[in-house]
């Protein structure tokens, strides 16, 4: 089976370099991002669809012209008092979270968010429920759940930092029993 995993356009917060808030939408540039992938995707071949219930996810799905089933497992990493500030400036008005943070960027929950390891927790539990069904899968998520998708093929979550997923891109793990891959990544139109 394949897990096809489509992360959502540009938004304001990529250009910004800033850990995104929930209700960030796409640009225009991320509206094109995604109707230049919509033919590849239309090639591809799924039953069902999840999609992260935040803003610019669905708003990939209505461009992409998906429906699917809301899934809060592949929302974005929830980081806390930090959305919407870059690194200069969460350290600036939250120096000590954020020196913890970065001295531990794994276990460390941000205040009022989540840790790496909670967010790879949750993603694992979404995949390990999905490859029961045996289906091909679709999911319109965010880049740190991808990356975080990828590291569950190595099953750790130390490759987190390894990968990168494009605004825009197709990228696809198989599972054939428990034998897992990496298919495709950062494919776009």
């Amino acid at each position: 089976m394949d897990i096809i995993f489509i992360r959502h356009g540009e938004t304001e917060d990529n250009i910004k370099r800033v850990l995104s808030k929930d209700d960030v939408l796409l640009t225009k540039r991320g509206e094109e991002q995604i109707k230049k992938i919509k033919p590849l995707v239309e090639e591809l071949e799924y039953e069902n669809v999840y999609i992260s219930p935040l803003k610019r996810t669905i708003q990939t799905s209505e461009i992409l012209g998906i429906d699917g089933i809301m899934e809060e497992r592949v929302k974005e990493i929830d980081f806390g008092i930090f959305k919407g500030l870059g690194y200069e400036e969460f350290m600036k008005v939250y120096p000590e979270e954020g020196k913890k943070w970065i001295s531990d960027l794994k276990n460390y929950q941000i205040p009022n968010g989540e840790s790496l390891k909670m967010t790879y927790e949750r993603v694992v539990d979404f995949l390990e429920d999905i490859i029961k069904e045996d289906k091909n899968m679709l999911v319109i998520t965010h880049e740190g759940i991808i990356k975080l998708a990828f590291s569950w093929v190595f099953d750790s979550d130390d490759y987190f930092n390894k990968f990168i997923a494009s605004n825009g891109s197709i990228n696809i793990i198989s599972v054939n029993k428990d034998y897992k891959f990496i298919k495709k990544l950062n494919a776009r139109g």
